[in-house]
């Protein structure tokens, strides 16, 4: 599989900004993060963009944020758990370049998410829940599937490059 441009979809704290940079440092390659990217435009956090003006609006900003993002080449990106459940998102990053699914356990996940209010679709513990196995449905149509569970950031590094390399 041979790609110029990677993104790493999956759920929140799946690990996919931890990944995005230790993969982006072995192929030599830009890392970017979508979160971090609206932070910065925003010059608000998520949990503050979502409190003051919503769901619908930061999706907005994401859309946009992820448009930007599909120029460039040579770039491992990060996506926010929800970008990719968006269908037009889907399918514009799906036609960019290669979509590779960190599938990490709900157990994992949990355990990795902050107590400090900065997933605020985290807040409630049913709904969190409802929302992890809502969103599997779409992270299956990324084009690879990687099993967090059990492997390190270097092992799974390694999976992709021999990925793209076969």
């Amino acid at each position: 599989m041979k790609a110029d441009k990677i993104y790493l979809v999956g759920f929140m704290a799946a690990g996919k900004t931890t990944l995005a940079r230790a993969l982006a440092r072995r192929l030599d390659w830009s890392a970017v993060d979508i979160d971090e990217l609206i932070e910065k435009r925003e010059h608000l956090s998520v949990a503050d963009i979502f409190a003051r003006h919503g769901e619908p609006y930061f999706r907005a900003i994401e859309r946009a944020v992820l448009v930007d993002q599909l120029h460039p080449r040579h770039v491992v990106v990060a996506t926010g758990g929800g970008t990719f459940v968006d269908p037009s998102n889907r399918a514009a990053i799906n036609a960019d370049g290669v979509s590779i699914w960190l599938d990490a356990p709900l157990a994992r996940v949990i355990a990795r998410l902050p107590a400090d209010g900065r997933r605020p679709l985290a807040a409630d513990r049913t709904e969190f829940e409802h929302l992890y196995h809502q969103r599997r449905a779409a992270y299956q149509l990324a084009h690879r599937r990687l099993d967090a569970s059990r492997a390190t950031v270097d092992a799974l590094v390694e999976e992709v490059v021999d990925w793209l390399e076969s």
